[in-house]
């Protein structure tokens, strides 16, 4: 069929031009090759093609039939080959990304933005999870990459680190006082503490490193929304942990304080992931590369 199909090709273009010598002349070809082209395709289909005639050639009903659904064929191959064109030069397509909400908010917006100037034919579906809830949105194939809180520790994914944040304790006006000199683990223990929901790799990172150093807490609340932690705690219901990039304009405002530790809370980052085994699509791909 391949072979045929070149074969059709130089057809389609003699039937246009009703001449093998022009025909000839737009394929770059002789005008013998294209006659033999297309005696090869009678020979192949047992029948007669054109009628020859001094003035040129004339398609047979035969050839017309044939002509009718060759130029409908070669129409769709050339529909998808500039489909596969477009796809290459990311003029269309589709980039799935697994993110929650805070990292989307606070990190991924201004990316997500020039993503989108620079390649307007790609749809981006985002997909809201968990950093939990995102690796499996990825090993599901129900998302290409996803950008999430780490440490992940699973050996069917790709983690590539792209920015260090820092996680801090934060308080309202009420307890500004706390803020004026270290405070020790023990003692921020003592208070009423805001944290976001276990299920939130934020929550679990900071659980883990006060579990090391002895500590075991009960959050007078244990939130869904980062926003709201924030807001609880402008509000003065108690001390929250946050991540300090990402609560800057409420600490610039005077609207909470940074609550300073005798022993400061190891640094981490936030991560772009995505399957180890599976060929990124040209769109992931700068996608990737432009957070990195």
């Amino acid at each position: 069929m391949i072979g045929k199909l070149d074969l059709y090709r130089i057809f389609n273009v003699v039937s246009q031009n009703k001449s093998f010598s022009k025909a000839a002349q737009e394929l770059y070809m002789t005008q013998s090759a294209v006659s033999q082209a297309i005696s090869k395709l009678e020979e192949e289909l047992e029948t007669q093609l054109f009628y020859r005639t001094s003035k040129g050639v004339i398609l047979t009903n035969e050839g017309n039939i044939l002509n009718e659904h060759i130029n409908s064929a070669l129409g769709i191959i050339d529909v998808g080959e500039n489909k596969i064109l477009e796809f290459k030069t990311l003029k269309t397509g589709q980039l799935r990304i697994g993110v929650g909400d805070t990292i989307a908010r606070y990190f991924l917006l201004p990316y997500l933005e020039k993503f989108h100037l620079t390649y307007p034919g790609i749809k981006l579906n985002i997909l809201n999870g968990t950093t939990t809830e995102i690796c499996d949105f990825i090993k599901s194939g129900k998302a290409d990459v996803g950008v999430c809180n780490l440490p992940i520790y699973d050996e069917q994914l790709e983690v590539i680190p792209c920015k260090d944040i820092q996680d801090i304790f934060v308080c309202g006006k009420k307890y500004k006082k706390i803020t004026e000199k270290p405070i020790s683990l023990e003692d921020l223990m003592e208070m009423p503490l805001i944290f976001l929901e276990k299920k939130s790799n934020s929550r679990m990172f900071i659980e883990n490193f006060l579990k090391k150093k002895g500590f075991h807490f009960s959050p007078v609340f244990e939130l869904g929304s980062y926003d709201l932690v924030l807001e609880l705690t402008k509000i003065n219901l108690g001390i929250s942990c946050v991540i300090e990039e990402f609560s800057q304009d409420y600490i610039e405002r005077g609207d909470l304080y940074k609550v300073v530790l005798e022993e400061e809370i190891p640094k981490r980052s936030i991560g772009v992931c995505y399957l180890k085994n599976v060929l990124l699509s040209r769109a992931a791909k700068k996608f990737v590369e432009s957070i990195k």
